[in-house]
C-alpha cells in the first residue's frame, strides 16, 4: 500500500477506524482537535457513530456506555480533558470493559498551556483516577509509530477488557509525516463478549456491567482478577527499543515518545566526534521496561533520563537500575521542546 502524507492527529484518527472502530465520541481541545475535525467526516463514510459531546465528562462516559454493550470505542483528548475522564477510565478498569483513550499531551500542570509536554505520565502510568487499577500506557515516537499503536491499542483493549493510552504529545499530534496503513492479521482468541456484554441476553442469562461492589469480598475480588490481568502484561506485553547499545557505549540515555527521537539525534551527532552514547526508548510506558533499562544501565554505568517534563519518567528509571547506579535528570518544560545540541551537551558534561 502507497504512503500518504498525513498529519499526525488525522492519522490516528484513521487508524481506528483500520482497527474496526466505529464509536468515537470527543471534546475538542488542542492540541489534538484535529483528531475530531477528521473523524466529523470520516466516521460517516465508514458507517459509524460521531458525537461531539457536551464535556470530557460526557464523551469519556459515552465511551463507557459503548463498551459496555461490547462496541469497540474510543476518545481523544489533552492533558486536562484527561483529568477530568479519569473517574471514568477508573469505572471502565473496574468494570472490565475495553476502551483507548488518546492523549495528546501539553505542558502543565493545571490548564498549563498548548505546546507539547510529557507531564501527563505520572496521570497515565500511576492511574489518574481512584483505585487499584492500571491502563496499558504505549508511547510513539512517529506519526507511522502513532497509526501501528493505534491499532495495536484496540487489540489490546479487546484482549484483556481494559481500558489501553496512547500517550503522544503535541508535536506527534502537529506533525505531518508519510504514513502506511497495514492490514491488521486477524483478531483471534478473544473473549466472548456474550459472557460479559450487554448486547441482548434473549437466549442467555443476563450481564450486569459495573464497578460498585457493596460487597467487600466482591471488591476484593475483582481487585485480585485485576491485578492478575495486570501481572501478565509483565509477562506478554513489554516493548521497548534501544539504539546504539552495542558496543562500549559510555552513557546510557533513556527517553521515549518524540523526546527520543531528539536523543536518537543528538547520539548521532556524538557519534561523529567519536562519543559512543546508547540509546532505551519505552515504548510501552506501563508496563515498563525495568528489566531491559536494568541490564543495560548495569553494563553501560551511567545513565541520564530526557524528557519534555520535571522529571516523572525518571523516577522509573532509578527504581529499575536500584541505587547503585547514579541516574541524572535533563528536561525542559512549559512546552520547550529540548534541542538536539542541548541533549548533546548534558552528555559531554557527564562523560
Amino acid at each position: 500500500m502507497a504512503k500518504v502524507l498525513m498529519k499526525g492527529n488525522e492519522a490516528i484518527g484513521e487508524a481506528a477506524i483500520r482497527a474496526g472502530c466505529r464509536n468515537y465520541f470527543c471534546y475538542p481541545i488542542t492540541p489534538q482537535t484535529e483528531v475530531a475535525e477528521y473523524l466529523a467526516r470520516r466516521m460517516p463514510e465508514a458507517g459509524g457513530n460521531f458525537v461531539q459531546a457536551e464535556s470530557e465528562l460526557a464523551a469519556s462516559n459515552m465511551v463507557f456506555g459503548a463498551a459496555a454493550t461490547g462496541e469497540m470505542a474510543f476518545t481523544t483528548s489533552s492533558s486536562p480533558g484527561i483529568s477530568l475522564m479519569s473517574e471514568t477510565i477508573s469505572y471502565i478498569a473496574a468494570a472490565q470493559l475495553p476502551a483507548v483513550f488518546v492523549n495528546i499531551v501539553r505542558g502543565g500542570p493545571g490548564l498549563g498551556g498548548i505546546l507539547p509536554g510529557q507531564s501527563d505520565y505520572f496521570q497515565a502510568t500511576k492511574g489518574g483516577g481512584h483505585g487499584d487499577y492500571r491502563l496499558l500506557v504505549l508511547a510513539p515516537a512517529s506519526v507511522q509509530e502513532a497509526v501501528e499503536l493505534t491499532m495495536l491499542a484496540f487489540r489490546l483493549a479487546e484482549k484483556y477488557r481494559n481500558p489501553v493510552m496512547i500517550l503522544g504529545d503535541g508535536m506527534i499530534g502537529q506533525m505531518m509525516e508519510p504514513v502506511e496503513f497495514k492490514d491488521l492479521p486477524p483478531n483471534e482468541g478473544l473473549p466472548d463478549k456474550n459472557t460479559w456484554a450487554t448486547c441482548g441476553a434473549k437466549d442467555r442469562p443476563k450481564n450486569i456491567v459495573k464497578s460498585l461492589f457493596l460487597d467487600p469480598l466482591l471488591l476484593e475480588k475483582n481487585n485480585h482478577e485485576l491485578a492478575a490481568k495486570y501481572a501478565l502484561w509483565h509477562e506478554l506485553e513489554i516493548r521497548c527499543e534501544t539504539y546504539n547499545c552495542e558496543g562500549d557505549p559510555k552513557l546510557m540515555v533513556v527517553a521515549y515518545g518524540t523526546t527520543a527521537r531528539i536523543c536518537s539525534t543528538a547520539i548521532d551527532d556524538l557519534k561523529q566526534e567519536g562519543l559512543e552514547i546508547g540509546l532505551v526508548r519505552p515504548i510501552s510506558l506501563y508496563p515498563f521496561p525495568s528489566r531491559k533499562v536494568a541490564e543495560l544501565a548495569r553494563r553501560i554505568g551511567k545513565v541520564l533520563t530526557v524528557e519534555m517534563s520535571m522529571g516523572q519518567m525518571v523516577e522509573d528509571v532509578r527504581a529499575a537500575v536500584g541505587h547503585d547506579i547514579q541516574v541524572d535528570f535533563f528536561g525542559r518544560a512549559g512546552g520547550i521542546v529540548p534541542s538536539p545540541d542541548e541533549v548533546a551537551e548534558q552528555i559531554r558534561k557527564r562523560l
